[in-house]
């Protein structure tokens, strides 16, 4: 068949596709055929409506039904005639018909793929952190394990940071109560941030028994509104103070993290496998990060916008379902907010997949096992998540996907300039 094609700006194209009427109609009058001897029409038996009634009533439908799939069928194979890599899904205007016109004439208005020239890697530069776990970092760990399963009791002195206060409180603003300015029985611990950093700070130095007023100015930004940025008077009264007890890190503490025979050395080598893995798995961030970097700034294409709006809806999906599991109130949120990371992610998977095809990136099973096995570790039974990845399909395509991305990860280190840099535990893990 012949196309006629037109260039339009950047990679928008328009095709022009003639049906021709007969073969419309010829269609529509079959299906209408087939429709009558089943369908059912109020006042008659199945397949006994008259067929004028029945193409009244179904003609329009059908009609559109099947010029679709004409315009579908056409637009396909002319694109393959001409060889386009269509990107997105066309859009079908119709052109105005004259009297007796033997054709239905459409403009198919689309987008191709773009041509991505890689750009230069040799001189990007990345940084490879070099991390040792030490023996400190394992201490670090069991401490933190330690304040995880600490005990309280009652002790009599002054509170203190990480104490256990319990105590009573009321409260004015103006000289008037407020809701949720009273309560009994109140319970905090002192430095972990459930109170108003102002509150637990004015906590600090009193013993049992004692009470202590004072004013607090409520955050601008407070969650109460009626109450932000407004100043309270509080009189508390502290009914207990209970100071932290750790558990000794001995064998009944390694049996309860699941170290059944007790073994503390083992239980320290447990640890350190995990922050070890940890680091592993935050290093390859780092790397990925530097990486996908490298080659949005080292390659530059038009990106096809239906690719990038298709894009910004799935982001607007998946954030709109998360704020909703989350119980945050469901809001319509504008394109514009993922304008930016639509693009960017478009760019990113068309770089990625030219890659992979002109380097001819494969996936081993091995590697793809390995990731499994790398993504069930953090699981109490890791054989039964492993079974679970690959009773699906779905799944595995998505392990297969991080497999091939990272063997582009290892294509593109190869091509740039690596360095590495030793790195301390605390600033890999963002608290330095």
């Amino acid at each position: 068949m012949q196309a006629n094609l037109e260039v339009l700006e950047g990679l928008a194209r328009r095709l022009e596709i003639s049906v021709p009427r007969a073969e419309v109609e010829a269609e529509v009058q079959r299906r209408l055929k087939a429709l009558a001897k089943n369908v059912k029409v109020p006042g008659f038996r199945p397949g006994k409506a008259p067929a004028a009634l029945v193409a009244r009533q179904y003609a329009p439908g059908v009609r559109q039904e099947v010029l679709g799939e004409l315009l579908q069928k056409r637009f396909s194979e002319a694109v393959a005639q001409l060889g386009l890599r269509v990107a997105g899904y066309p859009r079908f205007e119709s052109r105005p018909a004259g009297e007796g016109d033997e054709n239905l004439v459409f403009d198919a208005r689309f987008e191709v793929y773009p041509d991505v020239a890689m750009g230069e890697l040799g001189a990007g530069k990345i940084v490879r952190p070099v991390v040792t776990v030490a023996d400190s970092e394992v201490d670090k760990t069991l401490a933190v394990l330690q304040k995880q399963r600490r005990s309280f009791e009652a002790v009599d002195r002054a509170a203190e940071t990480g104490d256990l206060v319990k105590f009573d409180y009321h409260a004015t603003i103006d000289g008037q109560p407020f809701p949720g300015g009273e309560g009994q029985d109140f319970t905090a611990v002192i430095g972990e941030g459930r109170l108003l950093k102002d509150f637990e700070q004015n906590l600090v130095g009193i013993k049992a028994g004692e009470t202590r007023e004072f004013d607090l100015t409520f955050p601008a930004d407070y969650a109460a509104k009626e109450i932000a940025g407004k100043t309270a008077h509080f009189s508390v009264a502290v009914k207990e103070v209970q100071a932290p007890v750790l558990p000794a890190v001995d064998s009944a503490f390694a049996q309860a993290l699941g170290v059944e025979d007790g073994d503390v050395e083992k239980l320290r080598a447990e640890v350190k496998a995990n922050l070890e893995r940890e680091v592993g798995r935050r290093v390859k961030t780092r790397l990925k990060e530097q990486v996908m970097d490298l080659l949005v700034q080292s390659t530059n294409f038009d990106v096809p916008q239906s690719l990038v709006e298709m894009e910004i809806e799935r982001l607007r999906r998946m954030t709109e379902a998360d704020m909703q599991a989350r119980g945050l109130q469901s809001m319509k949120l504008s394109a514009d907010m993922f304008q930016e990371q639509a693009e960017r992610r478009v760019r990113l998977g068309l770089i990625l997949a030219d890659i992979i095809q002109k380097q001819d990136i494969k996936a081993g099973p091995e590697q793809v096992r390995a990731l499994v096995e790398e993504q069930a570790q953090s699981y109490e039974e890791p054989e039964e998540v492993v079974h679970w990845y690959y009773q699906n399909p779905e799944r595995m395509q998505e392990i297969e996907s991080l497999a091939l991305e990272e063997n582009v990860v290892a294509w593109v280190m190869g091509q740039a300039q690596v360095e590495d840099v030793v790195t301390s535990f605390d600033e890999l893990m963002g608290r330095a």
